[in-house]
């Protein structure tokens, strides 16, 4: 898989960003049985950064913790059964690689969340790139049903991975 990060803000991990987030979109990949290689981009910003897409792209005037840019439409969560009609929206012609979309995280919101449920910088940022996945693989959380299974989902990945609350 391909994963492109960049980070626009002054604030730096304690831990290597890129490859948490490379380790956990891989397991997300495996996990909803992905057979394609892909593409996904990552943008680190602050809360004003994030607000103003928020603004710009759901018309909601406040700050979040995590935007997904999904370029796949999927007719089933999870089901990567894309049609040859569909291929040139969806592919890479250079690489041949599925452009699964974009994340864009706030770093002041994974901090301040981290501490907030008592839990580690790493464990939020991972928890934020896991649930953006979902999002870009055709999950949502309109619905309770559908919150609960994105979460199980989250929780189950994270856990494989040893990513735990702890």
């Amino acid at each position: 898989m391909n994963l492109y990060m960049e980070n626009e803000t002054e604030r730096e991990f304690h831990f290597s960003a890129e490859d948490t987030a490379r380790l956990v979109c891989e397991a997300v990949l495996e996990a909803e049985g992905c057979p394609y290689e892909a593409q996904v981009n990552v943008l680190l910003t602050d809360d004003r950064g994030i607000r103003e897409m928020n603004r710009e792209y759901r018309g909601i005037d406040r700050e979040t913790d995590v935007l997904s840019f999904p370029n796949v439409d999927f007719e089933e969560k999870g089901v990567f059964d894309i049609g040859e009609d569909s291929e040139a929206d969806y592919f890479d012609p250079e690489t041949g690689e599925l452009v699964l979309g974009d994340i864009m995280i706030s770093v002041d919101r994974v901090y301040g969340q981290a501490q907030e449920y008592g839990h580690s910088v790493r464990r939020e940022f991972a928890f934020l790139v896991a649930h953006s996945m979902l999002h870009l693989c055709g999950y949502d959380h309109m619905e309770e049903e559908e919150r609960a299974r994105m979460e199980r989902r989250q929780e189950e990945i994270l856990t494989g991975l040893g990513i735990t609350r702890d």
